[in-house]
């Protein structure tokens, strides 16, 4: 991380056994070592936390993902899509009836005089029925 190499090293106990002398050079060395291995204690203890919310955010992404196969899934099974068609239909017969209901508005019939008045309404009449008869078929065939 801070690329000292072996000469730099040497060089940095040269310049601490000068200036601090044989006496007091073991203590300094210690609580040297004592700081280094807190702050490398640090060091892991951060990336273990940062480790940690990681899996927990990648957690979170394949839990909202499966969650999302599982919801898609459940779109798609097949009672559900029954409900859907029948839900369709019943709208569908739901608008049809309301068409029919209210029939569309029709113009007025425009007033005629009337010609002649009776007592008996007026009905159509229609033709009778040609009905068929053995006797006519067979003197027919004849």
């Amino acid at each position: 991380m801070f690329d000292i190499g072996w000469s730099e090293l040497v060089l940095i106990g040269v310049v601490a056994l000068i200036v601090l002398g044989p006496k007091e050079l073991p203590g300094v060395l210690r609580m040297v070592g004592q700081w280094v291995g807190k702050a490398r204690r640090m060091a892991a203890d951060f990336q273990g936390q940062f480790q940690e919310a990681m899996r927990e955010a990648e957690m979170a992404d394949v839990k909202k993902s499966f969650d999302d196969v599982k919801n898609a899934a459940h779109d798609f099974t097949g009672g559900n899509l029954l409900t859907n068609a029948q839900q369709q239909v019943e709208e569908a017969i739901k608008l049809d009836t309301s068409r029919t209901e209210t029939p569309p508005a029709t113009p007025a019939p425009e007033a005629r005089p009337a010609a002649a008045t009776s007592a008996t309404p007026a009905t159509e009449t229609m033709p009778a029925p040609e009905v068929k008869t053995e006797a006519k078929t067979e003197a027919k065939a004849s």
